[in-house]
């Protein structure tokens, strides 16, 4: 059975590992609460205190430090619920381009040890060092000495699981957080798997997990244990061939390193309903820039945006549209996803959440730049002022510059009507 190794932080400390590691060439890399973990970074004096990030009182915890979970606060609780948890509780609103620049740190760090990293989000990622092993070692070393560099280049921390396939990986990882490192040894994978509750299986959510537990299904060993057609009857023939698979130790998947990014998105749960077209029209605007930047600075560019709103009563609507050419400006966002929330012609709704999002990518490299004689002289401008935007908020933080219809009313000296 797989055995925690506490690897010291210091360089040369491969050494220390235990486990034998033979025959398990993937990393599962897991940071620790990031998005806390990040805000903590740039605020040293919120170490050790509960911290959330996520929206208002009437949002959800997006990330919870380790110090917050121990009152029983997790992420996607409701922000409301979490403060009657804990009194003191710092609450911090999200940061997404911090969240990203310290995202792309942690995959420059894998990508130095192998070009197969598959990032599965922000905060994790899947290695295949098979490849890397007479460059960097065994795996248990190269892991270790990922969590060194990331702690000391970084000033944050991560799990690493280290196993022979994904499944097991990403298992390992949970288990040994935080700040941990777990060997799951080839021939001890159906020792570490077998006790664990079904629940741990990808595709065995509270839907699927309820006609397994009706079979008497309760851990990996039962399920491992069950005739396949039985499986089948109560699940159907794919998913039970699935599961059956995964319970046996096995997982034929490898790392994909070059998946393409699917969406990206950003919405908010605002604290009191928005009744006027003009106020949500403020925040898709807030909601495309940021939507916007993220796309810009992962130099992509999208077909078709969206929005999603959400209204008092729960019920929620979304609409999309392609575009006719490729952009990642977040003027054209921001007037796509305006119009398309015009196009619902809603008659003073209240208006709980409000959502954009960009889809449908490629390369901005990829794209080629066709303009026409009335593009010359705003596609290009708008283009630059954009980056210029990005460049002065990386560097000075991100409320540098903005837009003048998204300050306070009170700083607002006859802003224009049109939020350009």
């Amino acid at each position: 059975m797989g055995r925690s190794a506490d690897v010291p932080r210091a360089a040369g400390a491969a050494g220390a590992v235990e486990g034998d590691d033979s025959g398990c060439p993937i990393l599962h890399v897991d940071m620790d609460a990031f998005y806390a973990s990040v805000e903590i970074r740039r605020r040293p004096d919120l170490r050790g205190k509960p911290v959330v990030v996520g929206g208002g009182v009437r949002g959800v915890v997006a990330a919870a430090s380790y110090e917050a979970r121990r009152y029983g606060i997790r992420s996607a609780m409701p922000m409301g619920q979490a403060l009657r948890l804990c009194r003191h509780l710092v609450v911090l609103p999200l940061d997404r381009a911090a969240y990203a620049d310290a995202s792309a740190a942690v995959m420059g760090i894998l990508r130095d040890v192998t070009p197969l990293v598959e990032p599965l989000s922000l905060d994790e990622a899947f290695l295949d060092v098979s490849g890397a092993l007479r460059l960097h070692g065994r795996p248990a070393a190269i892991a270790a000495g990922i969590r060194a560099r990331i702690a000391e280049e970084l000033a944050l921390t991560c799990s690493v699981g280290v196993a022979p396939t994904k499944f097991v990986a990403k298992l390992a990882s949970a288990r040994c957080k935080p700040d941990g490192m777990l060997v799951v040894p080839a021939d001890g994978v159906l020792d570490f798997v077998r006790p664990l509750p079904v629940t741990v299986l990808w595709g065995v959510g509270a839907r699927t997990a309820e006609p397994l537990h009706r079979l008497g299904v309760r851990t990996v060993a039962d399920l491992a244990d069950t005739p396949l057609d039985t499986l089948q009857r109560a699940v159907g023939a794919a998913v039970a061939a699935h599961l059956h698979t995964l319970a046996s130790g096995r997982d034929p998947r490898s790392v994909e390193p070059h998946e393409v990014e699917k969406s990206v998105s950003a919405d908010h749960t605002n604290d009191v309903d928005l009744t006027e077209e003009a106020d949500v029209r403020r925040e898709l605007l807030r909601l495309a820039g940021e939507v916007g930047r993220r796309v810009r600075g992962r130099s992509l560019a999208a077909r078709t945006v969206g929005i999603k709103i959400r209204f008092a009563d729960f019920k929620t609507v979304t609409r999309v549209r392609t575009l006719p050419t490729w952009t990642d400006s977040t003027t054209t966002i921001y007037d796509t996803a305006a119009d398309l929330y015009r196009s619902l012609r809603l008659d003073r709704p209240r208006v709980r959440l409000v959502g954009v999002k960009c889809e449908n990518f490629r390369d901005a490299g990829d794209v080629p730049e066709q303009l026409t004689l009335d593009a010359v002289g705003h596609t290009a401008v708008a283009g630059g002022v954009e980056r210029a935007i990005d460049a002065a908020r990386a560097r000075f933080g991100a409320g540098a510059v903005d837009y003048g219809t998204l300050l306070p009313i009170s700083t607002q000296i006859d802003a224009p009507r049109h939020p350009r």
